[in-house]
């Protein structure tokens, strides 16, 4: 059962609102307000309570998004004050990730449906997939991608949109996660090149080599799950959650990575906050931490050669 917040909307506060408020800026601005009052945390998706009120308004509305600044001094039917009520309600007082209430997140410019058998998208990754990976194969992308622990399907479905002629297999040890993601990918039509595949790591892989392995596995340490904010507790913990010290599956994928890169392959590996624990880890191991022009720390690049020549520092 979802647990409830002290703060609520109160039912005095509710019937205030909706007698007093009439356009879209008011009720905004009502948002902000209580969002602000019961402290929440943001970072599904937005930073601020702005955007964040501006999500839930726009799927009130059956917009995408709230780009035209007139739209704001438009007013709202009874009908829809509520529904926007409901919303505001269940992000205060169950901390409900907006992305979960909308079932609907974006990931580099892509939409994607969510829900809460997956993370909700917000990898710094997706600055490196729009440029397709430049940095590492400058002449041609990869045409052969795994995303491993793929979740929703956004990193394998975004590098299929960016680089059309690769094939990605998007693998997932969560059977749940998997029946998203396949329907992601029948959204964007990209069933001929994008598979997903259920499986433990590599296990289902057996031989499969890719130019490039991308992935986003769970790398929160066990501290740092104690103490997350209640929003996150709508996520899948096997998302989230690998071991004491947040790198448990990291180190097998880079113990394995090399079995499955091709020659010139990369491995592109997210680990947030971790990346101090793994670099202190194995200090011999030379990883490219990767400068974001949009934000975001904790990936890393490692090519195949280098992989290969600190295995014995992965199996420590």
């Amino acid at each position: 059962m979802t647990e409830q917040h002290s703060y609520q909307l109160t039912a005095e506060l509710i019937d205030d609102a909706l007698v007093e408020l009439i356009t879209i800026h008011d009720w905004l601005r009502f948002a902000v307000s209580q969002f602000n009052a019961a402290d929440i945390y943001f970072g599904h998706g937005t930073d601020n309570p702005w955007d964040e009120a501006g999500v839930l308004m726009a799927h009130t509305l059956h917009f995408t998004h709230l780009a035209e600044p007139a739209l704001l001094q438009t007013r709202l039917t009874r009908t829809e004050r509520r529904q926007f009520v409901e919303l505001l309600q269940a992000r205060i007082e169950q901390r409900v990730p907006a992305a979960y209430l909308t079932q609907h997140a974006f990931f580099a410019g892509l939409p994607f449906y969510v829900d809460e058998r997956v993370l909700v998208p917000r990898s710094p990754i997706a600055e490196l997939i729009v440029q397709q990976f430049g940095s590492w194969f400058a002449v041609n992308p990869p045409s052969r991608i795994l995303d491993l622990c793929t979740g929703s399907g956004c990193i394998a479905i975004a590098c299929a949109h960016y680089m059309p002629d690769a094939e990605v297999d998007a693998v997932d040890i969560s059977e749940d996660a998997l029946m998203v993601a396949d329907l992601n990918i029948s959204q964007h039509q990209l069933e001929d090149r994008v598979f997903p595949i259920h499986s433990d790591g590599y296990d289902a892989l057996p031989g499969q080599q890719y130019d490039l392995i991308v992935t986003n596995p769970p790398y929160v340490d066990a501290e740092d799950m104690a103490d997350l904010p209640e929003e996150y507790h709508h996520e899948p913990e096997l998302g989230l959650a690998s071991g004491v010290d947040g790198l448990a599956l990291t180190m097998r994928i880079l113990r394995e990575a090399a079995d499955h890169l091709t020659e010139q392959g990369v491995l592109i590996c997210e680990v947030g906050n971790s990346m101090v624990a793994l670099a202190e880890r194995l200090p011999a191991v030379p990883f490219d931490w990767i400068q974001f022009k949009n934000g975001g720390i904790g990936v890393f690049a490692l090519t195949k050669a280098q992989l290969l020549a600190h295995q014995a520092d992965f199996l420590e």
